[in-house]
């Protein structure tokens, strides 16, 4: 955590901030260790020139923040002060530009912040902490493998529970209890099961339909586990399932493996996404590709970068990201298979590893 806010400071001084304001409480916890979700209370790690790093926490926080942070200077603000009033106070000496993150501060935020720091510019790090973690440590990949192993696992376990006539939400309510159960922190995002014809929206809501002999069943979730995400998703048969169905998802399996055959370091993230479409449209549905190919994946579900034919950015060694071919063809059904990626030197690993053949359920 140190070595990162050295890094971020000596990236203040090559462009030239006197200080940074770190609000994102994921972008706390990456630099500091301390994780929280202060709710609408503020919470903000400052940086200036010269000086050390201090942390401004809620004061029901407070024993939390001295627990878990590397960071040593810790203030606390109760609900009565005005925080930024106490942001004021921690400020050495006058600052000309402050960096801060744009992205996260709302409009009604930066107002108040404005009213009380006397900064005479502000510039936006977002980009800068974007640098920082696309690259992962040694120490990262293995948080997001741990993530990923425990996924795995939910679903493995949650299988036995795809029963004819149980409902989407009974599946999704045992996968929840399963990854709680298993030691993840919770879902990394709203779990989602969806069957037969519901399988063709690629963000449908899990409800009471009830799973039928005939469908395909999609499994898109994932878990938070010492502070990182994983990301899954599966798509399986339940019983026997039509032929068109089977062309649809060896269509969608040949995109995944092609798409992750083309990532390797220097290429551009356009042209990964361009490798699985290219097999998808060979299969005569390309126009039932709804969306891009993948996303980051870290401290976020979804982060940097995003793998879309419009991304001229360069794959770099480091990266984790997703690759999440689809096809979805309303009033039939649909199909994606997602693998989470970790980009070497050479090329590519695989984190994922639950079987991506089609598996189909007797139920």
């Amino acid at each position: 955590m140190s070595q990162r806010i050295d890094q971020l400071m000596l990236s203040m001084i090559e462009k030239g901030l006197d200080g940074l304001l770190v609000t994102d409480p994921k972008h706390v916890y990456y630099l500091t260790g301390f994780a929280s979700d202060p709710h609408e209370r503020f919470l903000g790690l400052l940086l200036e020139r010269g000086e050390g790093p201090v942390l401004i926490t809620p004061a029901l926080d407070a024993e939390a923040a001295h627990a878990a942070s590397s960071v040593q200077n810790i203030v606390t603000h109760s609900d009565t002060d005005n925080p930024y009033q106490v942001l004021k106070q921690q400020f050495k000496g006058s600052i000309g530009t402050l960096g801060i993150e744009k992205e996260q501060l709302t409009v009604a935020r930066y107002e108040e912040l404005t009213a009380v720091v006397s900064a005479k510019q502000y510039s936006d790090i977002g980009p800068l902490l974007r640098s920082m973690r696309v690259n992962k440590s040694p120490e990262e990949v293995k948080r997001m493998q741990h993530a990923i192993h425990l996924i795995e696992e939910v679903l493995r376990q949650g299988l036995k529970s795809v029963k004819a006539g149980v409902t989407e939400i009974e599946i999704v309510a045992e996968l929840e209890y399963l990854m709680k159960k298993l030691g993840a922190e919770g879902p990394s995002f709203d779990t989602m099961v969806l069957s037969g014809p519901k399988t063709a929206l690629p963000h449908g809501a899990p409800g009471d339909r009830k799973i039928q002999h005939g469908d395909l069943l999609m499994f898109d979730m994932g878990v938070y586990a010492n502070g990182y995400a994983s990301d899954i998703t599966r798509t399986f048969a339940v019983g026997e399932i039509s032929s068109e169905l089977k062309s649809i998802y060896n269509a969608v399996l040949e995109a995944n493996l092609q798409g992750i055959q083309a990532i390797k370091p220097g290429v551009t993230l356009a042209s990964v996404d361009q490798a699985a479409r290219d097999a998808i449209e060979k299969a005569g549905y390309g126009p039932y590709f709804l969306h891009r190919l993948g996303h980051g994946l870290g401290i976020d579900v979804h982060e940097y970068p995003s793998v879309h034919g419009n991304n001229s950015d360069l794959v770099q060694s480091g990266m984790i990201f997703t690759v999440e071919p689809g096809v979805y063809v309303a009033g039939l059904g649909g199909v994606r298979i997602e693998d989470d990626i970790f980009v070497t030197d050479n090329g590519v690993e695989v984190l994922t590893s639950y079987p991506k053949e089609l598996i189909t359920l007797e139920v």
